[in-house]
């Protein structure tokens, strides 16, 4: 059954890309015209990076750097030693740069997977029935608008049906193959990498364009290894050697035999297989259902990349909601389901075919592809200890074909690749000036915290009075006192008669098993509470602090918990380690994010806020 499950989620956007690749190769504005020895080529290319990229790069070698069962980019981040991902408060080594362009790409890469997918399957109308062409582009964005709308409820109560209709997909697509490939039996040259070697050597620049084309066969790689935690290595792996590659090489195949006869269908090679009449229309159903399944995956996760991004600090804190309260990987995130979602539409009224459409994808996650290899390189080192040369001849290897299919995507820049490469560049700052906000305004808070010690021996003097009750200040360092409890006592010369110092501690792991709160007595009612929590999981401090509260008070009761918490107002002045563009950049992302007291699971009617103006 997990291998089932694998086949609906993991495999939605690479077994769906049948329906636009070939298209985008022999009839695309980059690609070649159709004629024999172009189409072996193209079947070839297609075939053998569909084994070199998926089957060998992802699936034989990256899926080996897994963090605690967990892929991803930024799993493979979190893989990489903390010193080389951060050099020093607020400076960013190039390695995480380098990962935060990387899923910053993969967010451009996700306005375009569901608007050219459910395009694409619609499409299928021009050749089940050419009266409703008109009504292609409405009916698009109708699913694209049910799609959307249907997040907040979560997948849950579909997702079963994802596998078997995948399943179903792909033995369809496999069947309707085999078909053209035995009428047609010379097309299984193509299995040649000669084929694709003749085509670069005939066509020249041309064909070196076609990759751009090509590398829309092999983009559900990422989600491949990016949902390893949700299934496991080796569901997916016998999925895809036993089920999902034999579908996808032969229907490559079929398509290639079909038009080595016709090669005036290249318009649309896919449903060209189908039998006219009565038939299509169930193929344009299922085929619509599988895009809307591969972009449900998609949509998870994206959701799932910007939760883990904001717990490892380089996402402004968003609204995440739980569609399952006994699935944890469930959630929903209000802002990028709408971004996506308006994105989407406006791409299909904006190109109105998936032919044009296809311009503008593949150049996000070729760059995302590159990426990944070059980040693995510090984690062959690091975590493998393999030797420099052993990781550079792998990652090389890599390169090659990632770079490749990079630069062609480069030349569909004014085509519509600066939409995906836009997005990316946008999400890539707003990280960035995120994560090094965030850092240096640790390092300001620890230059003006103070020495458990020396506080403890002064407090007598310090406060006139302790209120009843137990205060919880978040701080995020768990060996001094924060600031904001500083200037709680400075002007009121009053504290709380037991005091929770609270460190909410991300660990490079998706989930914590085992103690989550380590409770530990300071002295004259100061407690520091350390909880923990994966980068997979939502901080609810409320909850776990009310967990151990019998270990401070046995009396106590959760409404005697009061939150103070600082709000920070920055200055943007000139003379600050960000700059002043940056700085209000960051203090526009601090202001605009969701709220700490909603993020950590925080009552609000238990919060103190005490405000302080900062300059960085």
């Amino acid at each position: 059954m997990a291998v089932v499950g694998a086949l609906g989620i993991v495999f939605g956007d690479i077994a769906t890309s049948p329906l636009y690749a070939v298209q985008e190769c022999l009839a695309g504005p980059h690609g070649v015209a159709p004629r024999p020895a172009n189409v072996f080529g193209t079947i070839s290319l297609i075939v053998w990076s569909l084994i070199l990229v998926v089957t060998v790069k992802y699936l034989a070698v990256l899926m080996r750097a897994d963090n605690k069962g967990e892929g991803g980019i930024m799993a493979l981040l979190a893989l990489i030693p903390r010193s080389a991902r951060e050099k020093a408060p607020g400076v960013l080594g190039w390695s995480t740069v380098l990962v935060i362009g990387g899923a910053a790409l993969l967010f451009g890469d996700g306005i375009i997977t569901p608007a050219i997918s459910v395009l694409s399957a619609v499409e299928g109308l021009k050749i089940a029935a050419p009266g409703l062409t008109g009504i292609i582009v409405p009916l698009t964005i109708a699913i694209l608008i049910g799609l959307f709308v249907i997040q907040p409820r979560g997948s849950g109560g579909l997702g079963r049906w994802f596998g078997p209709v995948m399943v179903t997909w792909l033995v369809v697509a496999f069947v309707l193959s085999v078909i053209h490939v035995v009428q047609r039996p010379a097309i299984l040259g193509a299995l040649s990498p000669h084929h694709g070697i003749l085509m670069f050597r005939e066509e020249g620049f041309h064909a070196f364009r076609v990759l751009g084309g090509v590398v829309l066969s092999v983009t559900g790689g990422e989600a491949l290894y990016a949902d390893m935690g949700h299934f496991g290595r080796r569901p997916i792996q016998l999925g895809w050697m036993f089920v999902a590659l034999p579908a996808l090489v032969l229907n490559y195949l079929g398509q290639g035999a079909v038009l080595l006869d016709q090669p005036e269908l290249a318009t649309q090679p896919f449903y060209a297989m189908v039998p006219r009449g009565p038939w299509s229309y169930p193929f344009v159903i299922l085929g619509t259902a599988a895009t809307v399944i591969a972009s449900q995956a998609l949509i998870s996760g994206v959701f799932s990349l910007v939760r883990q991004s904001m717990q490892l600090g380089y996402f402004p804190r968003l609204r995440v909601e739980h569609t399952a309260h006994d699935t944890e990987g469930q959630i929903y995130v209000p802002f990028m389901n709408w971004f996506l979602g308006i994105s989407c539409i406006l791409l299909v009224l904006l190109f109105k075919e998936s032919s044009k459409l296809a311009a503008a994808f593949g150049l996000a996650v070729s760059g995302t592809m590159a990426i990944t290899s070059i980040a693995f390189f510090s984690v062959a080192r690091a975590h493998f200890r393999w030797p420099v040369a052993k990781a550079a001849a792998v990652v090389s290897g890599f390169l090659i074909l990632d770079l490749a299919f990079f630069g062609a995507n480069v030349l569909k820049i004014l085509d519509g690749g600066y939409i995906p490469l836009v997005v990316g560049v946008a999400f890539s700052i707003i990280m960035v000036v995120w994560a090094r906000g965030r850092g240096l305004l640790g390092m300001y808070f620890r230059q003006r915290s103070e020495p458990t010690d020396r506080f403890l021996a002064t407090l007598s003097e310090r406060i006139a009075t302790r209120l009843p009750g137990i205060g919880v200040v978040m701080t995020a360092s768990a060996e001094s006192i924060p600031p904001v409890l500083l200037r709680l006592v400075r002007r009121f010369r009053t504290l709380h008669e037991k005091v929770l110092l609270t460190t909410v501690v991300t660990e490079e792991a998706p989930f914590v098993t085992g103690e989550r709160a380590e409770v530990q007595v300071i002295g004259s009612g100061l407690y520091r509470v350390i909880i923990r929590f994966g980068f997979m999981e939502s901080p609810q401090v409320h909850e776990v602090l009310c967990g151990v509260l019998a270990n401070v008070d046995p009396a106590a009761k959760a409404d005697d918990l009061t939150y103070i918490l600082g709000h920070e107002r920055f200055l943007g002045g000139r003379e600050g380690k960000m700059g002043p563009t940056a700085e209000k950049l960051f203090a526009y992302l601090n202001r605009n994010a969701y709220n700490p007291t909603d993020y950590y699971g925080v009552p609000p009617t238990q919060v103190v806020e005490l405000g302080a103006r900062i300059d960085l």
